[in-house]
């Protein structure tokens, strides 16, 4: 797929982090982007900046979703590309006990459900109504209508502990990539999906210096995070390739975590 003015693109946590610097490098290359994001402020300052535009969404909420794409598609036409960079996670033990009481707790399942709804099932709710969208596109070249390109972590193949609910969300992720891009075969939509390891996103910058060392060091090479650019880069690359389909490609510096 060529990228120009002519191509409209939603990215979904697009505001900051991986989603941020997807959605610049889509903006330079001339596509017209919407911004799907919670962070209103975050979000709709890089609108400006890209001369896209901003949807608060919460891809939790089937009426927020609703709501975004029918703005975006009011701004921009209907999008060729979605980008689903949306999502969150949770350190908690799957059982354990307190450390000064031995009382044994186990993961909460309010929690567990929550962590599933934003990174699989959020994920796939931006997919259905985006590829639904895409349908009513005439084809590009080659019987082309469209591209996806999903999130999902190293840890949905090498979770550490505490990350059951977080390695199980993006394992979902990748499960459902190669189905997703053969239901839409026929329709010329491609989909495929990446797997960043350690990334210089704004959480990881909270965290201290010693922790970030530890981690940079744990890369088998190059020995640092990945930067968001990076990620940005192999998004384009699944975007612009047409024979890119159906695929989970770890992006991590032959990362292979540790269990802690």
């Amino acid at each position: 797929m060529k990228l120009d003015s002519s191509v409209s693109a939603v990215v979904t946590g697009g505001a900051s982090g991986l989603g941020a610097a997807t959605a610049r490098a889509l903006a330079a290359q001339g596509v017209r982007v919407a911004i799907f994001d919670f962070n209103e402020e975050k979000g709709a300052q890089l609108a400006r900046e890209t001369g896209g535009v901003f949807c608060k969404v919460d891809v939790t909420s089937e009426d927020m979703v609703d709501a975004g794409f029918a703005r975006a598609r009011a701004a921009h036409g209907q999008e060729r590309i979605l980008v689903n960079c949306a999502g969150t996670g949770l350190a908690v033990k799957t059982a354990s006990r307190d450390r000064k009481t031995g009382e044994a707790t186990h993961f909460p399942l309010d929690a567990f459900d929550r962590i599933i709804q934003i990174n699989l099932v959020g994920t796939f709710r931006c997919i259905a109504k985006s590829a639904q969208g895409m349908l009513s596109l005439d084809p590009l070249e080659h019987r082309e209508r469209g591209a996806i390109v999903n999130t999902a972590s190293a840890a949905a193949e090498d979770g550490q502990m505490g990350q059951a609910a977080y390695s199980a969300s993006k394992a979902g992720v990748i499960g459902m990539t190669l189905p997703i891009a053969r239901d839409l075969m026929s329709e010329g939509i491609r989909c495929n999906t990446i797997l960043p390891g350690i990334f210089n996103t704004p959480l990881m910058q909270a965290a201290p210096d010693n922790v970030k060392a530890a981690l940079a060091a744990s890369v088998p090479f190059p020995k640092r995070f990945g930067a968001p650019e990076e990620f940005a880069q192999l998004a384009l690359t699944m975007i612009t390739n047409g024979y890119f389909n159906g695929e989970d490609v770890r992006l991590d510096g032959a990362l292979r975590m540790a269990p802690r």
